[in-house]
């Protein structure tokens, strides 16, 4: 219906003598001069350069959904103030005089300035849709109806007054309104044999954007497509609706199992972020122009030679809610991250062994198998921390429970793990078995926890147990008490290294419209499920971080992956892309997919190694474990039909090239850790598109093939088969990078065409930073913790270099709790090395330093290092002049301690 609606004259029109100023926020009056209901425009400036724009009805027959629990806090305000005002527009400034907001009477329009210049338009296209809610007019109900409109229009005078002279004037206009306010599809819609009713008609809302001198633009997880967003012209558009997409296609911009409704655009000079509120299915139309279209009246004197400017505009469509939107007006990227997750929260920390590697099927049969998997990678000499169960491990799927027969000794199938400092992950699925004889089910029942029909019973669908129930997780009751189910003494056979995975959260009902829950279901406070559908996997993964953290006291970290997400999901652990498959295209996919997703904040990403389904080719399945070992999830994964593909099972060539991709994994864990440490801290992405890390050079503005770790490591996995070579751009001028298996250095900017080997992928070390490496890597990160660290200083053309390490115990909030921890400096400036610390940390560990690597290095005569207490010793070196690096043997100094190193 919305795209029905075409660029024109908007109907909507701003009664500016409502205008209401507080030290909140600007409140102000909108009538849709067609139907004369009267609509409230809310807009606030926040701290640290954002604006939010809410407009919801003025008096809605009953309360429309507003999103809540993804927001941390009610985000603070800076007081606006009116610095101009005439008949057609008001005129309103930010305390720090940055930034000004025009709001333009007829039509109603809004427009951001910074300066002379326009940042982003609303509504400029005139797209802006807002459907009230009604009752059904029948021929009893008609006469009662009028009388309310009457009553809604006395409510507001200034709404009354202005509208009154703009009333339709003749009987046949008003009954032609109404006439169209019965199309089909109105009242109720139907899917293949679904009907979906709709009580109070059509709610839908939408919203137009224009971004003057952007051309690319992110985001919107989750999309099997480019990093860079595509126009939607002539196409569909973007869809936001959690769904369980059974073998999903690729470059396209269906929905999928997550979505986080943030965009962001990005030219040389600046990054915006759009972050609209709602959690209802959601439609992004894109599309390109020239400014000069939507501009008009006095915007024209602000944008000189608009005909010229390039613009992308966005429209966003909602099923139902309101109207809330945060625009991040940046500048920098970095700036736009803080923005955002200063509203949703940042990645939460996650325990080491979590971004170590994980092995999984659907399924491990049962404990002797656990037992011969786990005691394969030993023999095999391949580190790993997680094995996991899926659906089968349950008695009869019913979760929290073990199937008597397979694993009838739950608890002494995890101390054999927790012996070797090994966890296990298994399923705990929202969809709930209807049995009498199942405790988990009567307890949801006799609470009346079960999300309900439209007619008021329990809401029934099937699922893996056949017949089940679904909680419903948006009432805080109902999460609490799920929660309380993974202590210990309820979940029968848990341990404390037992940790859980939240799948077909989106919900996924097997015979639901689209495979989802019919939209007319309800919620606690009465709402629909179309009002809250992308928000309820989010409630499952919170209940269960929450049940977790509670288990231990508030002690241990938790960790849940969860397929289903939306915007803050971040907080409560790691999402993959779901049931992907063994192909080369699914490979070359996963690269943008979790891309996207840092971008919208979720940093703890990976995709199934090997793809869920089919069965990869040897070179296919190293190519991805290759690739796997550099993105922040790392989890190999199959379906119950595949053959078996534990990493030694494709011969000893393969197997070998398999462990030194994991092996690699675990030297690094230092690095990942402390990149998921600032994640935490700051809310930047770990795993980064090649444009966040070098926004002013345009060549990295479309790529998705290769990408950032940090600001350090440059990573462009090998996608396509039988290569024996691929192209890297090493972007930077003058910047050097160091290939981190040869060390071989290249020069920045330039299109580098470097030769691979089945043994290894391209990944690069920037000069200019250090990086902490573990080199004796053992069975699990765990059994690494007290080993020694090896240094890796690349030096930049400067011959300067800096990095950080942050470490803890790598399992509780102790770092937060109790600053238990050491966060560590690395500086290297005139041939000397400098280590300092946070003095606000502290923690023992018997870690030192066994080597340093400076890489880009001169000859030394000598190489001193000099200690807090002033005490100077000459250490051991070797240098290879071929590749300029030098090699610091056993420096020998605690992690911890203070020192400077001196190379004459």
């Amino acid at each position: 219906r919305q795209r029905n609606v075409k660029p024109e004259n908007s109907p909507y029109r701003a009664l500016l003598n409502s205008l209401d100023v507080t030290r909140e926020s600007v409140k102000l009056q909108l009538i849709n001069e067609v139907n004369k209901v009267p609509l409230l425009l809310e807009v606030y400036g926040l701290q640290g350069n954002m604006t939010r724009i809410k407009i919801n009805e003025l008096n809605p027959l009953k309360p429309r959904y507003e999103v809540r629990d993804v927001l941390v806090q009610e985000p603070p305000t800076v007081p606006l103030t009116v610095v101009g005002k005439d008949e057609d527009s008001v005129e309103l400034s930010f305390e720090n005089k940055l930034y000004k907001v025009i709001i333009t009477s007829k039509p109603f329009r809004m427009d951001i300035m910074t300066g002379n210049e326009l940042l982003l338009s609303i509504n400029s296209r005139g797209l802006m849709v807002f459907e009230h809610l009604r009752k059904r007019k029948d021929s009893e109900e008609k006469e009662e109806e009028n009388v309310e409109n009457q009553e809604v229009k006395g409510e507001s005078e200034a709404a009354d007054e202005e509208a009154q002279a703009e009333k339709p004037e003749d009987k046949d206009s008003q009954k032609e309104n109404e006439e169209k306010e019965d199309k089909a599809g109105m009242w109720e819609e139907t899917f293949k044999t679904h009907t979906d009713s709709k009580p109070n008609g059509p709610s839908s809302v939408g919203l137009d954007f224009s971004l003057p001198g952007f051309e690319h633009v992110y985001g919107i997880p989750e999309h099997a497509d480019n990093l860079k967003l595509k126009t939607t012209e002539g196409g569909d558009p973007y869809r936001l609706y959690n769904l369980d997409v059974f073998q999903y296609e690729i470059f396209n911009p269906m929905a999928l199992y997550g979505a986080v409704p943030l965009l962001l655009a990005h030219n040389l000079r600046r990054t915006l972020g759009i972050f609209w509120l709602n959690a209802a299915e959601t439609w992004v139309d894109i599309s390109s122009n020239t400014a000069g279209k939507t501009l008009f009246g006095k915007m024209l004197d602000y944008v000189q030679g608009a005909n010229e400017i390039p613009q992308t505009d966005v429209r966003w469509i909602s099923e139902s809610g309101i109207i809330d939107v945060f625009l991040l007006l940046g500048p920098s990227p970095f700036d736009v991250f803080k923005q955002y997750t200063s509203l949703t929260g940042t990645q939460a920390l996650p325990p080491l062994f979590a971004i170590s590697y994980h092995q999984c099927r659907w399924n491990y049969n049962d404990e002797d198998d656990v037992q011969t998997v786990d005691a394969g990678f030993d023999e095999h000499d391949i580190p790993y921390d997680v094995i996991w169960l899926d659906i089968e491990h349950t008695d009869g799927k019913r979760y929290f429970t073990w199937d008597p027969n397979k694993f009838p000794n739950p608890k002494e199938m995890l101390q054999n793990l927790a012996s070797k400092k090994r966890k296990m992950v298994s399923i705990v699925d929202p969809h709930i078995k209807i049995d009498s004889g199942y405790k988990i089910h009567t307890t949801i029942q006799s609470r009346n926890f079960y999300v309900k029909t439209k007619d008021g019973n329990d809401y029934e669908g099937w699922c893996w147990p056949g017949s089940a129930g679904y909680p419903d997780f948006t009432n805080p009751e109902m999460r609490s008490w799920w929660a309380s189910m993974f202590a210990y003494d309820q979940y029968e056979g848990s341990m404390d290294n037992l940790y859980t995975w939240n799948d077909m959260n989106e919900p996924s009902v097997f015979n639901g419209p689209e495979v989802t829950m019919h939209k007319d279901a309800v919620h606690m406070g009465g709402f629909e499920h179309r009002d809250v559908h992308n928000l309820y996997a989010l409630y499952v993964q919170m209940a269960t971080s929450d049940g977790q953290i509670q288990r231990s006291g508030g002690i241990e970290r938790p960790f849940v992956l969860t397929r289903g997400f939306f915007a803050g999901s971040q907080r409560y652990g790691a999402v993959w892309t779901g049931d992907n498959s063994a192909e080369w295209d699914h490979l070359k996919v996963s690269v943008p997919m979790c891309l996207s997703l840092a971008l919208a904040g979720i940093s703890f990403c990976g995709a199934d190694v090997g793809g869920f389904f089919k069965h990869p080719s040897p070179e296919l399945l190293v190519r991805w474990y290759q690739a796997g070992a550099y993105q922040p999830f790392f989890r190999a994964h199959a379906h119950l039909d595949t053959p078996r593909r534990e990493p030694w099972l494709f011969g000893d060539d393969n197997k070998l090239v398999i462990r030194t991709a994991i092996r690699e994994r675990y030297a690094l864990l230092p690095f990942w850790y402390t990149l998921f440490y600032h994640a935490y801290r700051t809310g930047e992405p770990v795993m980064r598109a090649m444009w966040v890390q070098f926004p002013d050079d345009v060549n990295t503005f479309s790529l998705d093939d290769q990408y950032m770790l940090g600001d350090a490591l440059l990573v462009r996995p090998v996608m396509e088969p039988s290569v024996r070579g691929v192209q890297v751009y090493l972007p930077g001028k003058g910047q050097f990078w160091y290939n981190v298996h040869s060390h071989q250095r290249h020069t920045g900017p330039q299109n580098l065409y470097e030769p691979v080997t089945i043994s290894t992928i391209p990944v690069y070390q920037r000069g200019g930073t250090i990086i902490a490496r573990k080199e004796r890597v053992r069975r699990s990160s765990s059994c690494m913790q007290e080993d020694p660290y090896t240094l890796y200083v690349a030096l930049n053309g400067q011959n300067t270099a800096q990095g950080d390490l942050f470490i803890d115990d790598g399992h509780t909030f102790n770092f937060e709790k109790k600053n238990e921890y050491i966060y560590k400096k690395f500086n290297f400036v005139n041939n000397s090395l400098t280590s300092s610390t946070d003095p606000v940390g502290h923690y023992k560990t018997a870690a030192w330093i066994e080597r340093i690597l400076i890489l880009g290095a001169r000859k030394p005569a000598t190489v001193t290092i000099k200690l807090p207490d002033g005490t100077e010793s000459n250490l051991n070196f070797e240098y290879n002049a071929e590749i300029s690096v030098l090699t610091i043997r056993k420096p020998a100094v605690n992690i911890a301690a203070e020192w400077s190193l001196y190379i004459r």
